[in-house]
Formats: structure tokens, sequence, C-alpha cells
């Protein structure tokens, strides 16, 4: 009765279609996990995510979105090895959002020199899909560690001197804690070599300003070719990476400025040779008194107003002699005191 239940059910979904999404996410899952259903249950996510965006959207194929719960039994009716646990469906489904509840994934935002372009991997088994490197934790992992792990499995890349434990980015994706830490400054010629076999296809840097901030942003499409639903599993990031590149450039440009006024002249050094009880002479007052008169003189501006002469009239021009003022004596103490 089973059999038959199964041959005369009619998918909703086209089976080309459905042939599709089980050679993109499930066929191609290893032979010793496919009776691991939590992990085909992660594929059927990725392949109900895929279906979304690229097929519901498609005004030529005509398809109606559909749940998580009926896409899945079109799944575990159509691919023959999941046809057996069809029965327990909403066993193995409740099974698998307790599993993602309760195990975070953790990973990194990488970042270039000037933070223009982020790292983005492509997997094998999500072929048209680009995400942040990153995977669940192992029991008992610290979460920076778990990060270390998934980006140097998955990229080549080693963090653990770069990665700072309060640097990060965290949300709740689809039912699962994601935690980023971000790292920034990585050399766009640095050489990314996935150490996991079948599971990471690519590495390459994105251009931020390329990538999509929602799914029916067009940029992506325009500047390099790619839909923004092959970006849908970095969507949740994008704006809030975005702000924190904005605030810590933001923050540089005040430090900057405030190193840059805090920078000693003559007369900070003049006062802090005095706090330090360090005797000084009539140089050090002459000589900074000296460029604040230079420098007074330097900054005076010529002036522009039209003068009229009589033709008869005698111009004298007269010979202005600054006075030898450096032979005065000083206060030094009253001079210090101003200062202070």
């Amino acid at each position: 009765n089973k059999k038959m239940a199964l041959k005369t059910f009619i998918h909703s979904i086209p089976e080309d279609i459905l042939d599709d999404l089980s050679s993109r996410f499930i066929i191609n899952v290893p032979e010793e996990e496919r009776n691991n259903l939590i992990r085909i249950c992660f594929q059927i996510e990725l392949a109900h995510w895929f279906y979304l965006d690229f097929y519901c959207t498609d005004e030529e194929t005509n398809l109606s979105a559909c749940g998580l719960r009926q896409f899945a039994a079109h799944i575990f009716k159509h691919i023959p090895f999941l046809q057996c646990h069809h029965a327990n469906l909403d066993a193995v489904l409740d099974s698998w959002r307790e599993y993602k509840l309760s195990v975070p994934t953790y990973g990194a935002i990488l970042l270039s020199e000037n933070y223009s372009h982020v790292l983005l991997v492509q997997s094998y088994l999500a072929k048209s899909s680009w995400g942040f490197p990153k995977g669940k934790v192992n029991e008992d992992e610290d979460p920076s560690h778990c990060a270390i792990r998934e980006v140097l499995e998955e990229t080549g890349f080693d963090i653990s001197k770069l990665i700072n434990e309060d640097e990060y980015i965290e949300t709740v994706v689809h039912d699962q804690f994601v935690r980023l830490y971000i790292i920034g400054n990585i050399p766009r010629n640095t050489k990314f070599q996935p150490r996991t076999r079948n599971e990471i296809k690519s590495c390459e840097w994105f251009l931020l300003s390329d990538l999509p901030s929602n799914k029916k942003d067009m940029t992506p499409k325009i500047k390099i070719g790619v839909s923004a639903n092959s970006f849908f599993m970095i969507l949740p990031f994008i704006k809030r990476i975005k702000k924190w590149i904005h605030d810590k450039t933001q923050k540089k440009a005040i430090n900057h400025k405030r190193h840059r006024h805090k920078s000693m002249g003559d007369f900070d050094l003049l006062a802090s040779k005095a706090k330090a009880g360090i005797s000084t002479t009539d140089e050090d007052i002459i000589v900074p008194l000296k460029n604040m008169s230079i420098k007074k003189e330097k900054n005076i501006k010529p002036s522009f107003k039209r003068q009229l002469f009589n033709n008869n009239q005698t111009i004298v021009v007269q010979e202005i002699i600054t006075p030898v003022w450096l032979s005065f004596k000083f206060n030094k103490q009253a001079i210090l005191d101003t200062i202070y």
C-alpha cells in the first residue's frame, strides 16, 4: 500500500525540477551520511531556499511557494533512499529543528585591507550559493576556537592570531544561532586553499558594494551578473557589516584627530620640563616665542584693497625694521605660570 501511495502521489512541483534540486543538494551527499537524516534535512533546507528564490520567482514556471514541511514531503517521496522515511517525516523534522536550536554555528567575516572586499566561499553541495566560512560547534568547544577551526578547514587561512573575541556579528538565521567574528586587513593576494575534500569548491573576494542588501536588490545582477538569490545566506549580515565598517572608520578618524592634537609643541615640551623639575634657560623660552612670531608673519594675509594714487604724488616706501627684542630680559616664572 505504501508503494502504491508513492506511485500515485502527484507532485505539485514538476519532477524535472525535483530532479534538478535533488542533484544540486542531496544526491551528492556521501553514501555514509545518507542515513544521517539531520544532515539530509540541512540539505533539504538549502534546496527549499533555492526553490523559493529561483523557481518561484520565475514567471515562466508559474510555481507557487510552499513551506518547508510540504517541500520536504516532495523530496522524501521523490528520492528513492528517503522514501522509507516518509511516514516519519514530522518526527524527523522535529528532531532536526531541535538539533538546530541546540547546536550553534561559528565562523568569520574576512575583510580586505581597506574593508572594500569580503571573502565568500562556495560549497560543492550548493554550487549556486555563496556564504561565509563557518560551521557547527563541537561538544565543549569554545566559540572562537570553532570559528578558527572552521575557517582553517574551509579556506586554509589561520585566523588564530588575528581574531578579536569582542568583534563579531551574531543573529538567528532560520532557527539557527550564527556568530561570525570580523577579521579585517587581510591582503587580497592571500592564497586560500580549502583543507576539506568535497566540501568547499571556491573561495573568492567580492566587492562589498556589489553585494545585495535584500532579495530584490539588483546590484549584483547588474555589476557582476549574479542574482541576489545566490547570496541569500549572507543577506542577514550585509547591512550590519557596513555599519561595523562605518563605525570602525569613524572611530579611527576621531582617534587620528585626537592624536594630532596631542602632539607636543615647543611650549608643551617647556611645560613638561617644568613639571618634571628640569631647569629651563632663556633659550627655552625665546625659541618658541620666536617661532610663534615667524608663524604669525607667514600667516599674514596680503591686503587686496585697491589704492588710488595721484600721478603727481610721490610714493614714499618706508623701510620697517623690527626691533631687536631678543635682547630683552624675560620673567621666566611669569611665562611658565601662563602655560600652566
